[in-house]
Formats: structure tokens, C-alpha cells, sequence
């Protein structure tokens, strides 16, 4: 029974998305894997960009920053 765990910043996915990351997944292991999507496990967790860094700074700190750069 194959586990796929996709962690995604809490920014707006919408539940179409996230559908869409499901049967992507899914279908990617029976195509490479040949694995029975029955018996697939997709998990999607959204994570506050508070509790999600990049290069030793929040994400939450990386938008604001990215916002104040643009003209």
C-alpha cells in the first residue's frame, strides 16, 4: 500500500487542486510502479508559512519581503 505525504504551504489551495495533486499522485505509482490505485494513500498537508523556512527565514518573512521588492 503505497503512502504519498505532499506538504504544501497554507496559501490558498483550492479543493479542485488539491484533487487534482490526489489523482496525479496516484496515477504517477501506477504508471512507474504499477501499483493498485485502490490501495493508494495520498495525504495533503497545508502547513503555515510561519512554520515552513527557506534559507534560515519563514516564508511568511520571504512574501512579505518578496511584496516590499516589487515596484
Amino acid at each position: 500500500m503505497p503512502y504519498v505525504n505532499i506538504k504544501i504551504t497554507r496559501e490558498g489551495v483550492t479543493a479542485e487542486q488539491k484533487r487534482q495533486l490526489i489523482e496525479g499522485a496516484t496515477q504517477l505509482l501506477v504508471d512507474v510502479l504499477g501499483k493498485n490505485p485502490a490501495t493508494t494513500v495520498v495525504v495533503i498537508d497545508e502547513v503555515d508559512t510561519d512554520n515552513w523556512g527557506i534559507a534560515g527565514i519563514p516564508v511568511t518573512q520571504r512574501r512579505q519581503q518578496e511584496k516590499a521588492a516589487k515596484p
